[in-house]
């Protein structure tokens, strides 16, 4: 049963993603149900991992809270990875590029943005291990720190993406220092959220950057929908049809958002503990 719970906590993460994916896309790029599923397929996939490795009690709400958070994520980070270091694609229709690029110029050596992705990857492998190691001493008593102080250091995915935004974005769209300070803030909040229910390091960590960019995403996605994207900023819009059938998702989205956040909601009120 509770590989099932995973394998729809999962599916449910994935779908969120979809939805807005599509909902800011489709007016500029079309729609296609392969590319719509295929969040859902990699959330699906990476959720009954992160279940097992991290061993969240799935029979329980804050389980179920915690995995959808973490299992965004992994999906996110998969899929970045392949659109910005491993898939080959005409940049043109692009305000901001999505495939690797310095100060505006991609990257289109195949050599060179593979060799990137190693290193990225690398240190995404290295701070897991980090993590881990961390959690260990403060388990045994070895890291006397300040909880809060300690959910700065698990919610730094939030400072590095807004470094790697300003770093990406601001060449071409200049800097703005209220979304530069979004991320942080938000993943803090996050952090703090996860640490009432576990104390987990990775799962803290994955879930405060994972519930930001579902957060910050529906905040530019729905609350600004007649805005465009960075990356389609004074592109023209070459499928108006999808301004109007994008809103019959819209159902879809509140019930990803309910399913998670009814977990949420009542792994506070029962009995828990975590980080703080």
């Amino acid at each position: 049963m509770e590989l099932l719970i995973a394998i729809f906590t999962g599916l449910v993460s994935g779908l969120h993603t979809s939805t807005w994916g599509m909902y800011k896309d489709s007016p500029h790029e079309g729609f296609a149900w392969l590319k719509y599923f295929r969040s859902m397929l990699v959330g699906a996939i990476y959720a009954p991992i992160v279940w097992k490795l991290t061993g969240l009690p799935l029979s329980t709400p804050a389980g179920i809270f915690l995995l959808w958070g973490s299992a965004y994520l992994a999906e996110r980070v998969t899929l970045e990875i392949w659109k910005t270091f491993l898939r080959s694609e005409d940049q043109s229709k692009y305000f901001i590029p999505m495939q690797l690029h310095v100060f505006g110029k991609v990257v289109e050596s195949r050599r060179d943005r593979y060799a990137a992705a190693m290193f990225y990857v690398g240190g995404i492998v290295l701070v897991g291990w980090g993590l881990i190691v961390l959690w260990g001493r403060y388990k045994a008593g070895d890291l006397p720190w300040n909880p809060y102080a300690l959910l700065f250091l698990l919610s730094v995915g939030g400072w590095i993406s807004a470094f790697g935004g300003a770093w990406k974005d601001a060449p071409i769209e200049g800097f703005e220092w209220f979304k530069f300070f979004r991320s942080p803030a938000v993943a803090y909040f996050w952090a703090w959220v996860a640490a009432n229910l576990t104390d987990h390091f990775v799962v803290i960590t994955l879930c405060s950057i994972g519930f930001t960019i579902a957060t910050i995403e529906t905040y530019k996605t729905f609350f600004f929908p007649s805005r465009p994207r960075g990356k389609f900023q004074g592109k023209p819009v070459l499928f108006p049809d999808m301004l109007r059938t994008r809103q019959q998702f819209i159902p879809v989205y509140v019930f990803c958002w309910l399913y998670v956040l009814v977990a949420g909601v009542l792994a506070f009120l029962a009995p828990h503990s975590g980080l703080v």
